[in-house]
């Protein structure tokens, strides 16, 4: 068995299944994103450098992921909260869930560096660094500005869904005003509730690891 193939297979799978769910939206510009996103090198990049997903095609696992865990969370929201379901929209699910880490897709450089293998041996081992050079605005509001300027049309709650989709964790060293911003938005926008949490269900669990495996 030829496990390059594997993964060239999986990295291809995931990269059709991803553009086939973004299509479905129906939204204005989604074309020009998948362009911009293949010449970006997201579908090949991993979804970071030595947590969740450290693979090539790892970003596009780690965004299908999040966008079944926000599609299995759905109905059980519009269950709880009939009221929101005109808030609550499933192309708003499957857009920010499948779009909200698009910041990534050109900082993960792949590098060669060393470590001990079980035997105590120094081995070269592939891997990423990251680099933030390029494009240097930060987490979610990355993301954001990238599909903005690649033509997609974007609404409020959307945006905001995408831009604080990290809660807390994006917010270490930041204000007491990005603090209030990330609040309001969740008030105002229970899609920004529903997008952290299928983010956080997908790293932490869909993707959890035993650390001796790795």
């Amino acid at each position: 068995m030829d496990l390059g193939n594997l993964k060239v297979d999986k990295v291809k799978e995931n990269k059709e299944e991803f553009c086939r769910l973004l299509r479905s939206t129906k939204r204005d510009g989604v074309e020009y994103v998948i362009e911009d996103l293949e010449s970006l090198g997201f579908f090949e990049a991993p979804a970071s450098t030595r947590f969740h997903l450290c693979n090539k095609g790892g970003l596009v696992e780690h965004s299908l992921n999040v966008c079944k865990a926000a599609l299995e969370l759905l109905p059980i929201m519009h269950r709880m909260r009939p009221d929101l379901k005109d808030e609550l929209r499933e192309d708003s699910v499957i857009l920010c869930s499948l779009l909200h880490d698009v910041n990534k897709a050109e900082i993960y450089k792949p590098v060669v560096k060393k470590r001990k293998n079980a035997m105590g041996v120094w081995e070269d081992y592939d891997t990423y660094d990251v680099d933030f050079s390029n494009f240097p605005m930060g987490h979610g509001e990355k993301s954001v500005i990238v599909l903005l300027l690649s033509g997609l049309q974007l609404k409020d709650s959307e945006m905001l869904a995408i831009r604080w989709h990290m809660a807390a964790w994006d917010l270490a060293f930041q204000s007491p005003e990005a603090k209030s911003n990330i609040n309001a938005a969740r008030d105002k926008y229970p899609l920004c509730g529903l997008i952290q949490c299928a983010d956080t269900l997908a790293a932490n669990i869909l993707e959890h690891t035993d650390k001796e495996e790795e």
